[in-house]
């Protein structure tokens, strides 16, 4: 096999300073009940509807309360707090201000403005995952480290398979030993087949060997992780682009995705992470990933609005089966239906 190898890695290898088998999530073979795609949203978002939920009502606690300036600049500061930045939140209380001017607060109209402006926001993002029209589809996965760039490339594999799809995974983060290790222990997991380099080799050798592979045992789809470092770095930049050239020679139109994972809990952070990687990788989408531990589920509005990058999927939790497409009006009805239940 060369210096490249086919398949999966004894876990008995691991180096003991790196993530040990126990360390990736069982959920690959024990499985909870399925919820239903509304529920699960609703779980994820709740530390953001609970933003919305306790700083919200307390700007209805006040009986006959005016709907004044002091009003609005509480709520702006409320929507700002969800990360779905300072244009939506204005948006939403020009709304506000314009529907209910001087009048008594309404917390119906505020819910339907929050609703009409996210929804508005969020509709024009909604894009389906682009397929090869022959031979295997090539998915690029990018991301600073620590977003949660292989658990996301796992639970993408994981989606995959279990529609019955052939699945190679090619470890391109070769600059991380542990990264290499646990994608390889999830396709050990997952039944797919991987391929991987030397640590500190050529990402973009490794891509064109995952590809080359996928071709040769006629894999439905093969996901290439690539190096996860800073977006400041030009190497990393020069990298990805090399990336994108050597899995084209192999697959006309490859690659058919370059998914940017976003790490939910970075808030504001998100969006340099998104504007340097989509300009050195062509990134056509995003996979915004620990929705379920951030109460800044908001920050899906600012970068689909300045990046132009549709959000197409969401990680709600660390099973293997917790990633969802992502559809608007869900988002929307999970994030607000949880924020304004009743108590109790």
């Amino acid at each position: 096999m060369g210096i490249f190898s086919f398949g999966r890695k004894d876990p008995k290898d691991t180096p003991a300073n790196e993530a040990p088998l126990s360390a990736v999530p069982a959920a690959v073979e024990a499985q909870e009940k399925p919820r239903g795609l509304l529920d699960r949203l609703k779980a994820g978002l709740a530390k953001t509807a609970q933003v919305l939920r306790t700083d919200v009502r307390d700007l209805f606690k006040r009986e006959g309360r005016l709907v004044d300036e002091d009003f609005l600049e509480e709520l702006r500061g409320v929507l700002v707090r969800t990360d779905m930045g300072p244009a939506a939140a204005e948006a939403i209380v020009v709304d506000v201000r314009e529907r209910l001017r001087a009048r008594v607060v309404d917390p119906d109209v505020v819910l339907d403005s929050i609703r009409t402006q996210l929804l508005g926001r969020l509709r024009n993002t909604e894009a389906g995952l682009g397929t090869a029209a022959s031979g295997p589809t090539v998915i690029l996965v990018t991301g600073v480290n620590g977003s949660g760039k292989t658990t996301s490339i796992a639970k993408l594999a994981r989606m995959f398979t279990r529609d019955g799809k052939r699945v190679v995974l090619g470890a391109g983060d070769t600059f991380r030993a542990a990264a290499v290790e646990q994608l390889s222990m999830w396709a050990d997991r997952l039944g797919a087949e991987i391929v991987r380099g030397p640590q500190g080799s050529d990402p973009a050798s490794v891509a064109h060997k995952a590809v080359a592979r996928a071709v040769e045992v006629g894999a439905d789809v093969c996901i290439v992780d690539t190096a996860g470092r800073l977006q400041t770095q030009s190497n990393l930049m020069q990298e990805l682009s090399k990336i994108r050239r050597v899995v084209a020679k192999l697959v006309p139109e490859a690659p058919h995705e370059v998914l940017l994972v976003i790490d939910a809990t970075a808030g504001q952070n998100a969006l340099s992470q998104a504007k340097g990687f989509k300009e050195a990788a062509g990134c056509t989408g995003i996979v915004l990933a620990k929705l379920d531990g951030s109460a800044r589920g908001g920050v899906i509005v600012p970068v689909t609005e300045q990046f132009g990058l549709p959000v197409k999927f969401v990680g709600l939790g660390e099973g293997a089966d917790d990633l969802e497409p992502f559809a608007p009006e869900r988002f929307v009805a999970a994030l607000l239906e949880g924020a304004f239940a009743p108590e109790g």
